[in-house]
This record gives structure tokens, C-alpha cells and sequence, in this order.
């Protein structure tokens, strides 16, 4: 998978966690509803780190936290 693909099905993960809706979360953090759709459904090919940042704010963990999935092993990404 693409390293856009790992952030949008970890984001989708986390919002399952948290019990939210990818726009209650947006809304939540603060982020534009649009921006994170264009993360989730990847046609933003470099998210931001402030926007991972806010999300994660919001969730209540760290980078660390939202980075620290097997999703975004390197042997699971593939570099295009």
C-alpha cells in the first residue's frame, strides 16, 4: 500500500476507536471536513503534519501514537 493509503486506513481506524465519524472528527480538530476527506480518500498525496498533529490532539495520543501502527512498516509501503 502507499504511504497515503496507511494514513487514511489508520485515520479510519482510530475514528473507529474513538467512536467518530471522519467529520465529527475534522470538525472536532478543527480541520476543514474537506481537507481530511482528501486525506481518507487520498487524493492529498502529502498530508500535513500539523493536520496529524490536530487529529491527534483531538484523540487524545501522540504522533508517536498514530505512527505507531504496523501500517506503516516500511516493508507494507511502497514507494512510487
Amino acid at each position: 500500500m502507499t504511504f497515503q493509503e496507511a494514513v487514511s486506513k489508520r485515520i479510519f481506524e482510530l475514528c473507529e476507536k474513538f467512536n467518530y465519524t471522519p467529520n465529527g472528527l475534522a470538525e472536532a480538530s478543527c480541520v476543514p471536513p474537506s481537507s481530511l476527506q482528501n486525506i481518507t480518500s487520498c487524493r492529498n498525496t502529502n498530508p500535513s503534519s500539523f493536520v496529524i498533529f490536530l487529529l491527534c490532539n483531538t484523540l487524545g495520543i501522540t504522533i508517536k501514537d498514530f505512527f505507531d501502527s504496523d501500517l506503516f512498516n516500511p516493508k507494507n509501503i511502497i514507494i512510487q
